[in-house]
């Protein structure tokens, strides 16, 4: 009797073995380990890639931002100029002037040193017909322009003007008024809410009413009235007075 309940006990403590064996080789399928979960993981962890690539894209974004600042800024310096080819001397009395072997309209001259002030990126008004470039007959075709009241369309176009906040405006004196390409120019754009600052060459008169005519246009601008005003027989001389107006205006420019 004894033997046979030693031999029933053997049994059942074998048989309840082999059951805890089975349950642990279970657990141990069910649960993955850290390190196999790391390298055998189906579908790829891509937070860290994406964290890479966006920061790569930062980095580019950064960089085409500076390159597009160095090249722009929030100020336009607009400007229409016609130059003269006829019996006049380049360094006084024309409508152009001399600039390093180059020959420039006097508002581009202008326009050009404003440039170099501010960063602020050039526009030329150019209109789809030509002017005249001799005196008498620009003076002449100007004056039917104003008595016409016309519109001369423009050929060129700013391409974001919202993106500037101050315009600088050229432009000559014709018949103590504005050329009429500025009439279609101010009439085309908005700047409202922005700043016009404008600057002239004359043959002695000035501004005349110019500015007042730009704020009429532009009835929502700041117009400045301290604009600069020279005389087309001071130009090729007018570096610095140029530069020492523009540095005196304070703008406040993009960096």
């Amino acid at each position: 009797m004894k033997k046979l309940t030693a031999t029933l006990l053997s049994v059942l403590l074998v048989l309840s073995l082999a059951a805890c064996g089975n349950s642990n080789q279970n657990n141990k399928a069910d649960t993955p380990t850290e390190t196999g979960d790391a390298n055998f993981t189906t579908e790829p962890d891509n937070s860290s890639v994406e964290s890479i690539e966006g920061s790569a894209e930062s980095a580019e974004d950064a960089e085409n931002a500076g390159t597009e600042e160095s090249g722009s800024s929030n100020i336009l310096i607009a400007y229409f100029s016609v130059m003269e080819t006829d019996d006049v001397d380049t360094v006084a009395g024309a409508s152009r002037v001399a600039v390093d072997g180059e020959v420039l309209g006097n508002n581009q001259y202008i326009a050009q040193i404003i440039q170099q002030e501010t960063g602020g990126e050039l526009f030329s008004i150019e209109t789809v017909q030509e002017y005249p470039t001799t005196h008498e007959p620009l003076l002449e075709f100007a004056y039917d322009e104003k008595a016409d009241n016309a519109r001369p369309k423009l050929a060129t176009h700013i391409e974001n003007p919202d993106s500037y906040d101050v315009i600088f405006l050229g432009f000559p004196n014709w018949n103590a008024d504005l050329p009429m390409p500025l009439y279609t120019f101010l009439e085309e754009y908005d700047f409202s809410g922005k700043t016009i600052i404008p600057f002239t060459t004359h043959g002695g008169s000035g501004f005349s009413r110019t500015i007042q005519t730009i704020s009429e246009l532009q009835p929502n601008a700041t117009v400045i009235f301290d604009g600069l005003s020279l005389s087309r027989n001071s130009v090729s001389g007018a570096e610095s007075d140029v530069a020492d107006w523009v540095n005196g205006l304070d703008l406040k420019t993009e960096e």
